[in-house]
């Protein structure tokens, strides 16, 4: 089986790829010859992710799955969240983290999740979504050179290092995408 993967995120198609070992043959956006940006238009993850899905799937026809994450950050009602990837006004991470430390200050509460929401179409049109969380807390400040976005300041519960300082096969077994990831294989293997 083949699924498009509607990233042009490089870092995401080699985690997933990762994931997903050889059960399914996962192409990228540019294997199926698309180039470009696809819209992300709503205030919610499960509306971005059908969103970029839909996009994809009506263009190609071909089975696909998107995904949308956020960090979301309790004392700070939530937020990024949905604006994770462009936070600061501008997807330069250091920036990104900088702006959650600096709005979290030295509260006490620092209790974070990351969570994903991946949007499956089938080649028939059914749409089926999954979710993946993974619960921790945000750090008192950047830590590790591993991984990609928010991984150097985010501790995953039952752990005393940042997603950034875990062996990549660590983060892997236990992220927010890898969750989400399992449920939809599971439903593909049903």
């Amino acid at each position: 089986m083949q699924i498009c993967f509607t990233t042009n995120n490089q870092h995401k198609l080699q985690e997933v790829k990762a994931m997903l070992g050889d059960s399914i043959k996962l192409l990228s956006l540019s294997d199926i010859g698309f180039e470009g940006e696809i819209p992300e238009t709503h205030e919610t993850l499960e509306e971005n992710s059908l969103e970029k899905a839909r996009y994809i799937f009506d263009r190609f026809g071909t089975a696909i799955f998107s995904d949308d994450s956020g960090l979301e950050v309790d004392v700070l009602n939530g937020r990024p969240g949905v604006h994770t990837a462009h936070y600061s006004g501008s997807r330069h991470a250091v920036d990104n983290m900088t702006k959650v430390l600096n709005e979290m200050g030295d509260t006490s509460n620092r209790a974070a999740r990351f969570r994903t929401v991946m949007t499956y179409i089938n080649s028939q049109g059914e749409v089926h979504q999954f979710q993946g969380i993974v619960e921790g807390t945000i750090a008192a400040k950047i830590a590790g050179s591993d991984g990609f976005g928010y991984d150097p300041i985010f501790i995953p519960n039952g752990y005393n290092k940042t997603f950034a300082e875990l062996p990549a096969e660590v983060k892997n077994s236990i992220s927010h995408r890898k969750r989400a990831l399992d449920k939809l294989i599971q439903f593909l293997n049903q």
